[in-house]
């Protein structure tokens, strides 16, 4: 199954792509742009969904649904925003369809068009909002802390599977406030919630910062990042989080009776991760052999394979550790499919990702031992069946700290500072990564950069210090370093 998949070292994005397909995570549809996610793929989502879930749970919020359709004039109702998304709509203007009077399938009925074209949300703010205005009255009904797990809808025409699709899967929070500073620390809490899952669930390491003037949300006032590196050196915006100020409070006239029973705007903000969480998942820790999973997002964790084929001793076996796993929460699956080889399903288990494999062979019963093997480092070892249980739990632990240092380091290692803008091209031709360098704050810089080397700013760190400096193009002072990089 490895020899079916392109090496990175060959051709970065038809590896990615060879994972996505081998691995059963997902195929390109009958639509144009869209994606269909298979069991596999979803199952890995759902885990994500989760322990997300939980954790805005956690954090005070309720889930709620709001409608796939927008009617066009609320886009209207926030010029900045609908600035930021007008290219990428798709919007409904007929209502039902009429055999073709030719006897040629279906064709649109003309008299069926609507009074108000409908779009198809490509975020959810504007009709959020504006049932907002309805549910808002005094300072007794704020915060107002919602999120929706929903689809939405961006016309895209270069797509990437669980990267860039027209279509995908995500989660959106909009939140209202009384004061300014609630509605800030409501956006840091989540950039650190997001920070956080993504650091200790899916084991790749992010760095937190606020995003450029150009780079922001259409319609927010301050826009907070999460930005992670993938092994081909390109950055990935992995989760979003962002300050909206009063703008869509005034747009929609969402406001609140204070306790002095004076009316204010509201403060709201929004934030969201996606499928394209996947993409990150897949990029960090993947190989040449197929899907590397960290084990607490992993479908199934263990897999036992009998060698060669299961009988009734090996299965007797199987089913006490496989009562002695799940009993220690452990997600595992005994494949005793004798239409396929041992060798096929090491390859096949090993594509997919699973974290751990356990061989037991008539020979190993003999010994009281079963052969383990780790999907991160490739590594195996002959285990007692008395202790096989106990250490398994402890092997995951180990591959999930494994794969986020791995990833860390990986990180260190292609973060580099610079100076001048001679060194920054040639260690974005030479090496890529992260590059810390000095940059003046203009909007003009920022685009002139990215037009002479495809590089952006890919935030300003959330911990970044004070230090004089001079910027790469202009020479002019700066008094922090941001972090530039090639991105998805």
């Amino acid at each position: 199954m490895a020899k079916e998949i392109t090496p990175r070292s060959e051709d970065y994005s038809k590896w990615y792509n060879d994972i996505v397909k081998k691995a059963g995570l997902a195929e390109n549809s009958a639509v144009r742009g869209c994606m269909v996610i298979k069991p596999y793929g979803f199952a890995i989502w759902e885990k994500i969904q989760a322990q997300l879930d939980k954790m805005f749970k956690e954090t005070g919020h309720v889930n709620a649904y709001f409608p796939l359709f927008i009617p066009k004039s609320f886009l209207s109702k926030e010029a900045q925003h609908v600035e930021g998304f007008a290219k990428e709509c798709a919007v409904v203007t007929h209502h039902r369809l009429m055999n073709d009077p030719n006897g040629k399938g279906v064709v649109v009925d003309p008299t069926a068009k609507l009074e108000e074209e409908l779009i198809v949300r490509p975020t959810s703010e504007t009709i959020i909002w504006n049932t907002y205005r309805d549910w808002i009255k005094s300072y007794r009904d704020l915060p107002l802390l919602i999120n929706q797990w929903a689809n939405v809808v961006r016309w895209e025409m270069r797509t990437r599977l669980f990267m860039r699709t027209a279509e995908f899967l995500w989660q959106e929070g909009h939140t209202a406030h009384a004061t300014k500073e609630e509605a800030i620390a409501e956006t840091l809490t989540i950039l650190d919630v997001y920070a956080t899952f993504v650091e200790q669930y899916m084991g790749v390491p992010v760095v937190k910062g606020a995003k450029t003037a150009n780079e922001r949300f259409a319609g927010a006032d301050e826009t907070y990042t999460i930005e992670a590196l993938m092994q081909d050196g390109k950055a990935l915006q992995s989760g979003t989080s962002h300050f909206l100020g009063q703008n869509f409070a005034k747009a929609f006239d969402v406001k609140y009776l204070t306790p002095e029973n004076k009316e204010e705007y509201v403060w709201a903000t929004s934030w969201g991760v996606s499928t394209r969480l996947m993409g990150a998942l897949i990029m960090a820790h993947s190989d040449d052999e197929g899907l590397v999973l960290p084990p607490k997002l992993a479908p199934i964790q263990v897999v036992i394979i009998p060698i060669p084929k299961p009988n009734d001793d090996i299965t007797a076996v199987a089913d006490k550790l496989m009562a002695e796993l799940k009993a220690a929460g452990i997600s595992v699956k005994y494949d005793d499919d004798t239409r396929k080889r041992p060798g096929f399903k090491f390859a096949e288990y090993e594509m997919k990702g699973v974290p751990v494999r356990i061989g037991i062979g008539k020979r190993d019963l003999e010994k009281g031992v079963v052969e383990v093997a780790r999907r991160d480092t490739k590594e195996k070892y002959s285990e007692s069946l008395d202790t096989v249980a106990t250490h398994v739990k402890e092997l995951l632990d180990q591959i999930q700290d494994n794969i986020y240092k791995k990833a860390f380091d990986f990180r260190q290692a292609n973060t580099t500072s610079v100076d001048t803008m001679e060194d920054f091209k040639k260690v974005l031709e030479e090496k890529g990564g992260f590059i810390s360098a000095h940059w003046d704050g203009t909007t003009e810089t920022e685009l002139k950069i990215k037009d002479l080397t495809k590089a952006t700013i890919r935030c300003i760190p959330n911990d970044a210090v004070e230090e004089a400096g001079t910027c790469i193009l202009t020479g002019k002072p700066s008094n922090k370093r941001v972090l530039f990089a090639k991105a998805y």
